[in-house]
Protein backbone atom coordinates (compact mmCIF):
# COMPACT_ATOMS: atom_id res chain seq x y z
CA UNK A 1 0.00 0.00 0.00
CA UNK A 2 1.03 3.58 -0.61
CA UNK A 3 1.49 5.77 2.45
CA UNK A 4 -1.65 7.78 1.68
CA UNK A 5 -3.65 4.54 1.56
CA UNK A 6 -2.22 3.39 4.89
CA UNK A 7 -3.20 6.70 6.48
CA UNK A 8 -6.69 6.40 5.02
CA UNK A 9 -7.02 2.80 6.25
CA UNK A 10 -6.21 3.65 9.85
CA UNK A 11 -8.21 6.88 9.71
CA UNK A 12 -11.31 4.86 8.85
CA UNK A 13 -10.67 2.26 11.55
CA UNK A 14 -10.11 5.05 14.08
CA UNK A 15 -13.33 6.76 13.09
CA UNK A 16 -15.28 3.55 13.66
CA UNK A 17 -13.56 2.80 16.99
CA UNK A 18 -11.72 5.80 18.49
CA UNK A 19 -10.58 4.01 21.65
CA UNK A 20 -9.92 0.33 20.89
CA UNK A 21 -8.62 -2.08 23.51
CA UNK A 22 -8.25 -5.76 24.25
CA UNK A 23 -11.31 -7.93 24.79
CA UNK A 24 -9.54 -9.68 27.64
CA UNK A 25 -10.92 -8.54 31.00
CA UNK A 26 -8.38 -7.18 33.48
CA UNK A 27 -7.85 -4.43 36.04
CA UNK A 28 -4.08 -4.44 36.59
CA UNK A 29 -0.97 -5.13 34.51
CA UNK A 30 -0.57 -8.43 36.37
CA UNK A 31 -4.09 -9.55 35.55
CA UNK A 32 -3.50 -8.67 31.90
CA UNK A 33 -0.23 -10.61 31.88
CA UNK A 34 -1.92 -13.72 33.28
CA UNK A 35 -4.86 -13.38 30.89
CA UNK A 36 -2.58 -13.09 27.85
CA UNK A 37 -0.53 -16.11 28.92
CA UNK A 38 -3.77 -18.08 29.31
CA UNK A 39 -5.05 -16.90 25.93
CA UNK A 40 -2.45 -18.78 23.86
CA UNK A 41 -4.39 -21.10 21.53
CA UNK A 42 -7.59 -20.14 23.36
CA UNK A 43 -10.33 -17.59 22.82
CA UNK A 44 -10.67 -14.36 24.79
CA UNK A 45 -14.22 -15.42 25.66
CA UNK A 46 -12.97 -18.66 27.18
CA UNK A 47 -10.21 -16.92 29.11
CA UNK A 48 -12.61 -14.31 30.47
CA UNK A 49 -14.95 -17.02 31.78
CA UNK A 50 -12.07 -18.52 33.74
CA UNK A 51 -10.55 -15.28 35.04
CA UNK A 52 -13.94 -14.00 36.22
CA UNK A 53 -13.74 -16.78 38.79
CA UNK A 54 -9.98 -16.69 39.36
CA UNK A 55 -9.25 -12.98 39.83
CA UNK A 56 -11.77 -12.31 42.64
CA UNK A 57 -9.98 -15.06 44.59
CA UNK A 58 -6.38 -14.39 43.50
CA UNK A 59 -5.45 -11.21 41.65
CA UNK A 60 -1.79 -10.85 42.72
CA UNK A 61 1.29 -13.03 42.22
CA UNK A 62 1.39 -13.70 45.96
CA UNK A 63 -2.25 -14.84 46.03
CA UNK A 64 -1.81 -17.17 43.05
CA UNK A 65 1.27 -18.71 44.69
CA UNK A 66 -0.88 -19.43 47.75
CA UNK A 67 -3.35 -21.24 45.48
CA UNK A 68 -0.55 -23.39 44.15
CA UNK A 69 -0.42 -25.16 40.81
CA UNK A 70 -3.21 -27.63 41.56
CA UNK A 71 -5.41 -24.92 43.03
CA UNK A 72 -4.88 -22.74 39.96
CA UNK A 73 -5.78 -25.61 37.64
CA UNK A 74 -9.25 -25.82 39.15
CA UNK A 75 -9.97 -22.30 37.89
CA UNK A 76 -8.44 -22.62 34.42
CA UNK A 77 -9.22 -26.24 33.54
CA UNK A 78 -11.69 -25.13 30.84
CA UNK A 79 -8.85 -23.49 28.89
CA UNK A 80 -6.74 -25.45 26.41
CA UNK A 81 -3.27 -26.51 27.55
CA UNK A 82 -4.21 -25.60 31.12
CA UNK A 83 -1.64 -27.92 32.72
CA UNK A 84 1.31 -26.24 31.01
CA UNK A 85 -0.22 -22.80 31.51
CA UNK A 86 -0.73 -23.38 35.24
CA UNK A 87 2.91 -24.39 35.57
CA UNK A 88 4.06 -21.27 33.69
CA UNK A 89 1.81 -18.90 35.67
CA UNK A 90 3.06 -20.28 38.99
CA UNK A 91 6.67 -19.99 37.81
CA UNK A 92 6.26 -16.41 36.55
CA UNK A 93 4.47 -15.42 39.77
CA UNK A 94 7.42 -16.71 41.78
CA UNK A 95 9.83 -14.65 39.67
CA UNK A 96 7.67 -11.53 39.99
CA UNK A 97 7.60 -11.89 43.79
CA UNK A 98 11.29 -12.71 44.18
CA UNK A 99 12.76 -10.31 41.62
CA UNK A 100 10.24 -7.51 41.08
CA UNK A 101 8.40 -7.06 44.35
CA UNK A 102 5.25 -8.53 42.87
CA UNK A 103 5.11 -5.95 40.06
CA UNK A 104 5.11 -6.58 36.32
CA UNK A 105 8.38 -5.38 34.71
CA UNK A 106 8.10 -2.76 31.99
CA UNK A 107 10.84 -3.87 29.61
CA UNK A 108 10.60 -6.35 26.77
CA UNK A 109 13.69 -8.23 27.92
CA UNK A 110 12.37 -8.78 31.44
CA UNK A 111 8.92 -9.78 30.20
CA UNK A 112 10.25 -12.26 27.64
CA UNK A 113 12.38 -13.87 30.35
CA UNK A 114 9.21 -14.89 32.23
CA UNK A 115 7.91 -18.46 31.74
CA UNK A 116 5.17 -18.65 29.12
CA UNK A 117 5.88 -15.15 27.83
CA UNK A 118 7.06 -14.72 24.24
CA UNK A 119 7.46 -11.67 22.06
CA UNK A 120 3.75 -11.44 21.23
CA UNK A 121 2.67 -11.58 24.88
CA UNK A 122 5.33 -9.04 25.84
CA UNK A 123 4.12 -6.70 23.10
CA UNK A 124 0.51 -6.97 24.28
CA UNK A 125 1.47 -6.13 27.87
CA UNK A 126 3.75 -3.27 26.85
CA UNK A 127 1.04 -1.81 24.61
CA UNK A 128 -2.13 -2.38 26.60
CA UNK A 129 -0.89 -2.09 30.18
CA UNK A 130 1.86 0.48 29.72
CA UNK A 131 0.87 2.42 26.59
CA UNK A 132 3.91 1.55 24.49
CA UNK A 133 3.42 1.73 20.67
CA UNK A 134 4.18 -1.96 20.17
CA UNK A 135 2.35 -4.22 17.71
CA UNK A 136 1.72 -7.82 18.71
CA UNK A 137 1.17 -9.93 15.61
CA UNK A 138 -1.31 -12.76 16.18
CA UNK A 139 -3.10 -14.88 13.57
CA UNK A 140 -5.67 -12.13 12.94
CA UNK A 141 -3.09 -9.40 12.33
CA UNK A 142 -0.94 -11.75 10.25
CA UNK A 143 -3.95 -12.50 8.02
CA UNK A 144 -5.10 -8.89 7.68
CA UNK A 145 -1.61 -7.57 6.99
CA UNK A 146 -1.07 -10.12 4.21
CA UNK A 147 -4.54 -10.06 2.67
CA UNK A 148 -4.83 -6.31 2.47
CA UNK A 149 -1.27 -5.73 1.31
CA UNK A 150 -0.67 -3.48 4.33
CA UNK A 151 2.41 -5.37 5.50
CA UNK A 152 2.86 -8.73 3.77
CA UNK A 153 5.35 -11.16 5.26
CA UNK A 154 6.11 -14.88 5.44
CA UNK A 155 6.11 -15.04 9.26
CA UNK A 156 4.85 -13.03 12.22
CA UNK A 157 8.18 -11.31 12.86
CA UNK A 158 8.44 -10.17 9.24
CA UNK A 159 4.92 -8.75 9.45
CA UNK A 160 5.67 -7.05 12.77
CA UNK A 161 8.82 -5.42 11.36
CA UNK A 162 6.93 -4.19 8.29
CA UNK A 163 4.08 -2.81 10.40
CA UNK A 164 6.60 -0.96 12.55
CA UNK A 165 7.84 0.72 9.36
CA UNK A 166 4.57 1.45 7.57
CA UNK A 167 2.15 2.41 10.38
CA UNK A 168 2.28 6.20 10.92
CA UNK A 169 3.24 7.29 14.45
CA UNK A 170 -0.18 8.80 15.19
CA UNK A 171 -1.83 5.38 14.75
CA UNK A 172 0.85 3.09 16.15
CA UNK A 173 -0.37 2.83 19.74
CA UNK A 174 -3.82 1.60 18.70
CA UNK A 175 -2.94 -0.20 15.44
CA UNK A 176 -2.58 -3.54 17.22
CA UNK A 177 -6.17 -3.44 18.50
CA UNK A 178 -7.73 -2.10 15.30
CA UNK A 179 -6.15 -4.85 13.21
CA UNK A 180 -7.06 -7.64 15.64
CA UNK A 181 -10.68 -6.54 15.86
CA UNK A 182 -10.89 -6.11 12.09
CA UNK A 183 -9.54 -9.62 11.59
CA UNK A 184 -11.79 -11.10 14.26
CA UNK A 185 -15.08 -9.61 13.08
CA UNK A 186 -14.68 -8.49 9.44
CA UNK A 187 -11.64 -9.98 7.72
CA UNK A 188 -12.40 -13.45 9.05
CA UNK A 189 -10.38 -16.49 8.02
CA UNK A 190 -12.99 -18.60 6.24
CA UNK A 191 -15.48 -16.05 4.95
CA UNK A 192 -14.30 -12.45 5.13
CA UNK A 193 -17.14 -9.93 5.20
CA UNK A 194 -15.78 -8.02 2.22
CA UNK A 195 -19.13 -6.44 1.16
CA UNK A 196 -19.39 -4.58 4.48
CA UNK A 197 -15.66 -3.98 4.99
CA UNK A 198 -14.83 -0.30 5.63
CA UNK A 199 -11.47 -0.61 3.86
CA UNK A 200 -12.61 -2.78 0.93
CA UNK A 201 -11.50 -0.29 -1.74
CA UNK A 202 -7.99 -0.07 -0.26
CA UNK A 203 -7.53 -3.83 0.12
CA UNK A 204 -5.40 -5.87 -2.28
CA UNK A 205 -7.15 -9.20 -1.54
CA UNK A 206 -7.91 -10.85 -4.90
CA UNK A 207 -10.66 -13.19 -3.71
CA UNK A 208 -13.09 -10.77 -2.11
CA UNK A 209 -16.33 -12.31 -0.85
CA UNK A 210 -19.23 -11.31 -3.15
CA UNK A 211 -22.36 -9.78 -1.58
CA UNK A 212 -24.41 -12.87 -2.45
CA UNK A 213 -22.18 -15.02 -0.25
CA UNK A 214 -23.08 -13.17 2.96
Amino acid sequence: MKRAEVVELFSRLRELDPHPTTELEYRTPFELLVAVVLSAQATDVGVNKATRKLFPVARTPQAILVLGEEGLKRYISTIGLYNAKAKNVIALCRILVEQYGGEVPRTREALEALPGVGRKTANVVLNTAFGEPTIAVDTHIFRVANRTGLAPGKDVRAVEDKLENVVPAEFKKDAHHWLILHGRYVCKARKPACPVCPIRDLCRYKHKTPPSAL
